[in-house]
Formats: C-alpha cells, structure tokens, sequence
C-alpha cells in the first residue's frame, strides 16, 4: 500500500460520503467520521459516552447515522447547515 493511501483511510470522511452512509454504521466507521482513534471510540462506546446515540447488537456496536450527521452539523434534507442557510 502506498503512503498516499495510508494517509487517506486514516483521514475524516467529507460530507458526500457521510451523506451516502446507511441509516446505521460500524463504530469504526464512526470514529474515522468524528476523527477519534479505534481504542477512544470503543472506550466511550463501553462506557455509555460516545457523542451520539450507540446501540449495542450483540458483540458488536452500530451507530445511528442521523445522530452522528446531526453532531457533525450535517443535515441531510440540505446537505450541511440548516434550512435558512440553504436559502
């Protein structure tokens, strides 16, 4: 793998890809969106303290994807901001 491409998955998420996000994501996902580390985003997920609503399926961890464009100031209706900035 090149350099080039380390540096882009290790990268946040820009706003096109956020909005083509399914109505839920791995915490993975998640993290690399909000721009935490692997380890942070499962220790705030553990604890019942990550920034936007987490369910727990099982073993493993699903974010709900309004929640996070929502905490990221993304509406999705308008693609980011609120409905006077669309104007």
């Amino acid at each position: 793998m090149r350099t080039g491409d380390i540096s882009a998955t290790a990268q946040g998420m820009g706003r096109a890809e956020l909005l083509r996000l399914p109505a839920a994501i791995d915490l993975d996902t998640a993290n690399r969106a909000i721009g935490l580390g692997r380890s942070k985003g499962y220790e705030l997920a553990r604890l019942g303290a990550y920034p936007c609503r987490v369910l727990r399926l099982g073993r493993k961890y699903r974010v709900i994807t309004a929640d996070l464009l929502r905490l990221l100031g993304i509406d999705a209706a308008f693609g980011e901001g609120s409905a006077a900035d669309a104007a």
